[in-house]
């Protein structure tokens, strides 16, 4: 696993938050499958991201302020799937993809590295 200084993105966590802003520019739905399969789809086979890892990093932008999340409500059709947890990206979220990664820092306070 990459080291990096306190307070600062992982490249793939950069491309998280990238990723679901462009998703939400799009009007669709946000969550851990969509999310995986766009990033494959946008760096080839070099860009796929193991579910695990995906959703480490999704809660690590969780904590630190950069995304919210709500779990969607089933409804009748959702049978024999399991329920969906949809993110959004947060205004500092949004900040921080405006950067380059190298200059993203997170607040110290909301910083928790998994």
């Amino acid at each position: 696993m990459p080291s990096r200084p306190v307070g600062r993105l992982l490249d793939l966590e950069y491309r998280i938050l990238q990723t679901c802003m462009d998703l939400e520019a799009a009007d669709e739905p946000v969550y851990g499958f969509v999310l995986a399969r766009r990033m494959s789809e946008a760096e080839g086979d070099r860009g796929l991201v193991g579910h695990g890892t995906l959703y480490k990093a999704l809660g690590r932008l969780s904590k630190m302020g950069m995304l919210e999340s709500n779990w969607e409500i089933p409804t009748e059709g959702d049978e024999g799937r399991p329920r969906r947890r949809f993110y959004r990206v947060t205004g500092e979220g949004a900040k921080a993809a405006a950067l380059r990664p190298s200059e993203v820092k997170a607040s110290p306070a909301r910083t928790a590295l998994a």
